[in-house]
């Protein structure tokens, strides 16, 4: 969440950079609550300290034998107007809190102000795809080869729920083991988290509690369903003073990922494009302010490089204030091209997030000996995202005989050249 103090010293900046995100957002009740919460303890320091002074003159009036039935009556008075205050101070408290947490991260200055439309287009790497023959549309070229059976899956589960069959499964497979060890390799620490989260690590996260409704819940136990491993990861140093020898401390891990993704769809997002379950390789860093930038570019460029050895061609994107999610500070979108549709999907994004969640989750770091912690900076990347790489793939590469030419570097896994 936002740090307080920025809110009481910068509030016509903060508010000011905040309504680029939302215009309806007012800080004012904030700042009330906040004057109101110091006045509060003022008083109630006030108090105690005329208690404690009050209580040493029942101490020496005993000692001398006198009488101080008036005094401690006045003293039952003082404790019983700390207890009244000290309650209302929780209730302002947590009222500060809850309306803290429902507003998004400041966004970074470099990003640009608008709606979702309004993106800029920083880079495109490769060329279009160009055939002789009609490229068709990945659902159609995988039905057609039964190696994704959506009827099948809606049986099981419903509807926009994915089940691959046969080439595509192991294409699947293939594609998540590539991504996984490619960034392991690299220097980021594998995990497979737990695929369940509670309600402090999605809080911590940010899924919490503006985007409860967005999320699938496992009622009975309080438990919720993974939408990303961002929100997993995150929760890997909560509560903990990392030293600033360990950081960047960055992992990688495989985990289903979950959405409700509710609403009606249009024609574009048939197939794999929205779907409630899909497969995510997720990296994070856990880094210092100083270096967090710098570090978002190095997440950006392992995402890329999982494109560039897979063939793809993409383009890079900035989001604007209001396309990012509520804990980004500035995000970055690499969107592949599906000729079978004319159009660039996402299929990674990589975002800074600063100091948000680790306030959340009281992460932070010690700069230097008997200095004092500081939060860290948390950042997500995907790398990648499989259902929209599925996509692209069987688009991307589909040859005039029907067959899908499976990319290079998957081949020796998958066993084969061609789907």
């Amino acid at each position: 969440m936002i740090e307080l103090r920025l809110i009481r010293e910068h509030y016509h900046d903060v508010e000011a950079r905040l309504r680029t995100r939302d215009s309806s957002i007012d800080l004012s009740e904030i700042l009330r609550l906040d004057e109101q919460r110091r006045e509060l303890i003022s008083q109630v320091e006030q108090l105690k300290a005329e208690r404690n002074q009050g209580s040493q003159e029942v101490g020496r009036r005993k000692r001398d034998g006198e009488d101080c039935d008036a005094l401690m009556d006045t003293l039952s008075e003082l404790s019983g107007r700390v207890s009244e205050l000290d309650d209302v101070l929780r209730e302002t408290q947590t009222r500060i809190d809850e309306l803290l947490a429902l507003l998004p991260n400041v966004p970074h200055a470099s990003v640009p102000t608008g709606k979702k439309e309004d993106y800029v287009v920083l880079k495109t790497v490769g060329e279009k795809p160009e055939r002789p023959f009609p490229i068709k549309h990945h659902l159609e070229l995988a039905e057609a080869k039964g190696i994704l059976d959506f009827p099948r899956a809606a049986l099981i589960a419903g509807a926009k729920f994915p089940m691959y069959v046969g080439d595509a499964a192991r294409l699947e497979m293939a594609l998540i083991q590539f991504m996984f060890f490619r960034h392991a390799n690299r220097g980021y620490v594998p995990v497979l988290p737990p695929f369940l989260a509670n309600s402090k690590s999605f809080y911590v996260s940010s899924q919490l509690p503006k985007f409860a409704d967005d999320i699938y819940r496992c009622e009975r136990d309080d438990l919720y369903l993974n939408p990303t491993a961002e929100s997993l990861l995150v929760n890997l140093h909560q509560d903990e003073i990392l030293e600033a020898s360990e950081l960047p401390k960055q992992y990688v891990a495989y985990t289903p990922c979950f959405r409700r993704e509710a609403g009606s769809y249009g024609e574009e997002e048939r197939g794999l494009i929205r779907v409630h379950q899909f497969n995510k390789v997720e990296m994070f860093k856990f880094t210092t302010p100083e270096t967090s930038y710098e570090e978002l570019d190095r997440v950006i460029a392992d995402a890329e490089d999982i494109l560039q050895a897979l063939g793809m061609h993409y383009r890079v994107v900035l989001l604007t204030t209001q396309d990012m999610a509520q804990q980004a500070s500035k995000t970055i979108d690499l969107e592949v091209y599906l000729p079978g549709q004319g159009r660039y999907y996402e299929v990674s994004s990589c975002s800074n997030c600063e100091a948000f969640q680790a306030r959340r989750g009281n992460i932070r770091y010690r700069p230097g000996v008997n200095e004092k912690p500081q939060f860290v900076h948390t950042l997500n990347g995907s790398g990648l995202a499989t259902s929209r790489l599925m996509a692209a793939i069987l688009e991307n590469n589909q040859q005039e005989d029907g067959t899908v030419r499976i990319p290079e570097i998957l081949q020796s896994i998958v066993g084969a050249e061609t789907l």
